[in-house]
């Protein structure tokens, strides 16, 4: 759905009504009232005909054109718009619903809106759920669920079977995993000589996975194994209800954050992972689309010297923020649970734990937010039209 108008109310109910040109575009009108302009390069740029049929990839080169190239003529009917173009004897057709869905300027320019909705504390008695089989087996399922987590960033998987493979079964439904220097699947378990606090019985603060990565993991899933110990509740908190407030309550820490990069490294005896990012990052229209954070990963600051003080306020800004009881979401886990997330969104740590009573073992992977992505419009392309029905 674009601006309120479903693809089918545009084939069936809206035409043009009235082209003018303009001194280098067309200005359309619809019948409904809207309006909005299409470049002369724009419309010869996107003419069907400049597409590999098989690949839809295009092949018009710009430059095979001049800068100045503009209609001959043109006519529309109730479903196409017709151009003779001034150069090369060439013709092109644009279906009228196209030109609609992809109108860029006047009263239809078009702005993507974030999917993502935001949550506190509240959100433990809604988090969405779903069976194990369902998931593996019902595409159906596997979009709807799909569509939860990339609005809310946080679903829980029930009845896992307790095996290695099950993590990777469910991720997989998605496409194929991101591998880290700590390999394609991990397991989060107390280890002696651990490279990672991950691998310790301590308290486990809130985090984002790998900022010290050029690109950090998108979704992790953990799926618990076993949980025998005493205490190691997991802890969740959106970061982007944290970030509103904090925009609306501190615009200059904000902006401090969300300016300023700083290093995160991790190192042992076989890597040396090192990348600047800022903490809070935004998308082209201002929306916080991501945080990296992770104080244990966080290297040495090197700032300039006039921000590096009001930086340490921001940080520490958020860091209070982020231990609020009114954001944080506490779970224990138990076997055949698995918590999926958005890495790069919702921040996760635990409680510590006593090893000695019991063990626990998590098993991890990661699929990003590319292939996440892609397969939410394939399978949303799928449904559509039950979408559009309802």
């Amino acid at each position: 759905m674009l601006n309120g108008i479903t693809s089918r109310d545009l084939s069936n109910e809206i035409s043009i009504t009235n082209i003018t040109q303009q001194s280098n575009s067309l200005q359309i009108e619809w019948d409904d009232g809207h309006h909005a302009s299409f470049n002369f390069l724009w419309l010869r740029d996107n003419c069907s005909s400049g597409f590999h049929s098989d690949t839809q990839e295009r092949t018009f080169d710009q430059l095979s054109v001049g800068a100045d190239i503009h209609p001959l003529s043109f006519d529309f009917t109730d479903s196409q718009l017709h151009i003779t173009w001034s150069e090369n004897n060439h013709d092109s057709q644009f279906c009228q619903q196209w030109l609609r869905l992809h109108a860029y300027s006047g009263s239809l320019s078009q702005r993507p809106k974030s999917t993502y909705r935001s949550w506190d504390n509240c959100f433990l008695d809604s988090i969405p759920e779903v069976d194990n089989q369902a998931l593996l087996n019902d595409d159906r399922v596997l979009f709807e669920w799909m569509t939860e987590l990339d609005r809310d960033g946080l679903t829980i998987v029930r009845n896992m079977p307790k095996t290695d493979e099950a993590v990777v079964d469910v991720a997989e439904r998605i496409d194929y995993l991101r591998r880290t220097n700590f390999g394609v699947t991990f397991n989060v378990v107390s280890v002696p000589n651990p490279i990672n606090l991950a691998y310790t019985s301590i308290a486990l603060p809130l985090h984002t996975d790998l900022p010290n990565q050029e690109l950090p993991p998108g979704y992790q899933f953990l799926h618990c194994l076993v949980n025998a110990s005493e205490g190691g509740a997991s802890l969740f908190v959106d970061s982007l209800k944290v970030l509103e407030d904090l925009r609306s309550e501190n615009l200059e820490h904000f902006r401090l954050l969300s300016e300023y990069a700083i290093p995160f490294r991790f190192h042992d005896d076989e890597h040396d992972i090192c990348q600047y990012h800022p903490i809070i990052n935004l998308n082209t229209f201002g929306e916080i689309v991501e945080i990296k954070y992770n104080a244990h990963l966080a290297d040495t600051f090197d700032l300039p010297e006039e921000v590096m003080h009001d930086y340490y306020l921001a940080y520490r800004n958020l860091m209070g923020r982020l231990r609020e009881p009114r954001y944080t979401i506490k779970l224990k886990l138990q076997s055949g649970d698995m918590v999926v997330f958005d890495n790069r969104r919702v921040m996760h740590g635990r409680d510590a734990f006593d090893a000695s009573a019991g063990s626990r073992q998590l098993r991890g992977c990661y699929v990003d937010r590319t292939e996440f992505q892609s397969r939410l419009r394939v399978l949303g392309e799928r449904f559509k039209s039950d979408l559009e029905g309802s």
